[in-house]
């Protein structure tokens, strides 16, 4: 934490150290002669500073406090082996089953599955949801959906405010699940 912060000072220092020293690009440029046809090479040195704005991120208590503040549940993991400290929170898995009205015609069918990916797509854009996809096999458990809210009850208006779950061709089924804030599949 302390190497960003030290960086971005050393960099603000030369920067405010050089801003006397520096030429506009039209001094440079009055400097130059004018070229004829001559065979003499005129050798131009440019110096091209670039400045990185690297973000401070936050620490992991600092996240765990905004992420209680929210109504999220959070806990500290201490890995046995590493001692490393991970942040842990509570999402919810939504197991997307079969629903017992699946007699709709293949124009409603096609109608209600682009609504259905319209909306998931609408909940991952939004941030509630993390996680989405549907299972390879063609078994009762159709796909999934790890929502990213504070509450099983957020979850659950959330998960039947599907089209699919709303026309009954799906139903849920929902899960509290521990994952560790910000880590993503390998």
């Amino acid at each position: 934490m302390k190497n960003p912060i030290l960086i971005c000072l050393c960099v603000m220092t030369l920067l405010a150290c050089n801003q006397d020293k520096k030429e506009t690009s039209n001094d440079i440029l009055e400097d130059i002669p004018s070229l004829e046809t001559t065979d003499s090479l005129i050798k131009i040195d440019t110096i091209i500073k670039k400045i990185v704005v690297v973000p401070i991120e936050k620490s992991d208590k600092e996240i765990k406090e905004e992420l209680n503040a929210k109504g999220f549940k959070t806990y500290n993991y201490i890995n046995p082996v590493t001692q490393d400290t991970i942040l842990m929170q509570q999402y919810f898995m939504v197991f997307l089953k079969s629903g017992p009205i699946r007699n709709q015609n293949e124009e409603e069918g096609a109608m209600l599955q682009d609504a259905h990916l319209e909306y998931l797509s609408n909940m991952y854009q939004e941030g509630y949801a993390d996680l989405i996809g549907p299972f390879a096999d063609d078994g009762e458990i159709r796909g999934i959906t790890v929502y990213n809210v504070p509450t099983l009850k957020i979850a659950d208006s959330l998960a039947h405010l599907d089209p699919l779950v709303k026309a009954g061709r799906l139903i849920v089924e929902i899960h509290p699940w521990w994952a560790p804030k910000g880590n993503g599949l390998r």
